[in-house]
């Protein structure tokens, strides 16, 4: 029991339950109360870039993270983390950039853990040395490899993590250009995945990126989702809120296993010059709240970009729509890449 934290917000009548050591987590509402919309006392989860330093160089990055990328300072860091713990963060993920290659990043996971948040990260495999997986075995819950063209070292990448019995999952973001690969992959799963614990599917973003890479524009969307209902894999399978459109239209899953997109509900982004927004794909706003000059709680509870996002998604357009007490309207910030169909909207929710 000591690795469960059990919080009640009697305020908002539902509570919180996270495993510090299986990362499951629950928001359990009171009985004849409606599950929160979302949480005033902050977020549950940071999503923190500590670095822009990338080698790859990717031309599909929405960050366009290089190797003139800028990496978050230690104390940066440290301010973070006394605010996040004086909220009540659970989690902290840590990207980039390829944030495993921060220098002070040892030192970004034993402050995270030893402050009772807890981190996991995303890389592209590069830098992961013996002393950085060490450091990953006893501080993080997971974490995640990004599989990138042409796959051909993912494996490798696999075999040299799971040695230390690390949580592992590959992020596959799926375009109209890699969703080919994807339908691949669910046809006859490369040997490899067995080895994993999930198979995580990111909804393709078109930020700083070209908007004819969408998903939503393939005519393979229907055979990737048919595949998904109609098979059982080894692996978990995952995906992105951002995929939420798609999956109350595609697949028959119980709303208890659906999370819409919780940015500004529960989730914020902070990048790695410690500006706050709801979400990372809001990365080109001006007006994102600084952690150098107000508190993580201000920003959340007051900035413009937080209020008006709450607001964008309780209002979305979708009211008429059958799926949208749980796609919540999908994504309200990047409209053009939610992927439900006409008729879903034609529907009523009495229909």
């Amino acid at each position: 029991m000591k690795d469960l934290i059990v919080r009640k917000y009697k305020d908002q009548n539902y509570s919180v339950l996270f495993n510090k050591k299986t990362g499951f987590f629950a928001r359990i509402e009171e009985k004849g109360h409606e599950e929160p919309f979302w949480s005033p006392t902050g977020p549950e989860l940071l999503d923190v870039a500590i670095t822009n330093y990338c080698e790859k160089g990717c031309g599909f990055c929405y960050r366009q993270s290089n190797i003139d990328g800028k990496h978050m300072s230690l104390s940066d860091f440290i301010n973070l983390i006394n605010q996040a713990k004086k909220i009540g963060v659970l989690q902290i993920a840590l990207g980039g950039g390829n944030p495993n290659q921060h220098p002070e990043f040892i030192n970004f996971l034993k402050i995270s853990r030893d402050n009772n948040i807890i981190p996991s990260y995303t890389t592209n495999g590069n830098g992961l040395t013996d002393e950085i997986l060490k450091a990953t075995k006893e501080n993080c819950g997971a974490i995640a490899l990004s599989a990138y063209k042409p796959y051909s070292n993912l494996s490798k990448i696999i075999d040299k993590v799971i040695k230390y019995e690390i949580k592992t999952n590959v992020h596959f973001v799926v375009s109209s250009e890699t969703i080919g690969k994807a339908i691949e992959w669910l046809v006859s799963p490369p040997e490899f995945l067995s080895k994993i614990n999930a198979l995580v599917f990111l909804n393709y973003k078109p930020v700083n990126t070209s908007p004819n890479l969408n998903l939503n524009s393939s005519d393979l969307l229907p055979i990737f989702f048919e595949l998904l209902r109609r098979n059982k894999y080894r692996f978990k399978i995952g995906f992105d809120s951002c995929f939420m459109s798609g999956i109350v239209s595609y697949l028959d899953i119980k709303s208890i296993f659906i999370d819409s997109c919780d940015s500004a509900r529960f989730s914020a982004f902070i990048s790695e010059d410690m500006k706050m927004f709801p979400c990372s794909f809001m990365i080109n706003s001006l007006n994102a709240g600084n952690l150098r000059e107000k508190t993580m709680l201000d920003i959340w509870m007051n900035d413009e970009l937080f209020v008006k996002h709450r607001k964008n998604i309780s209002e979305n357009n979708c009211k008429t729509c059958l799926y949208e007490k749980n796609c919540k309207g999908g994504c309200v910030f990047l409209q053009n890449i939610n992927l439900c169909t006409k008729e879903n909207n034609d529907k009523t929710p009495n229909a």
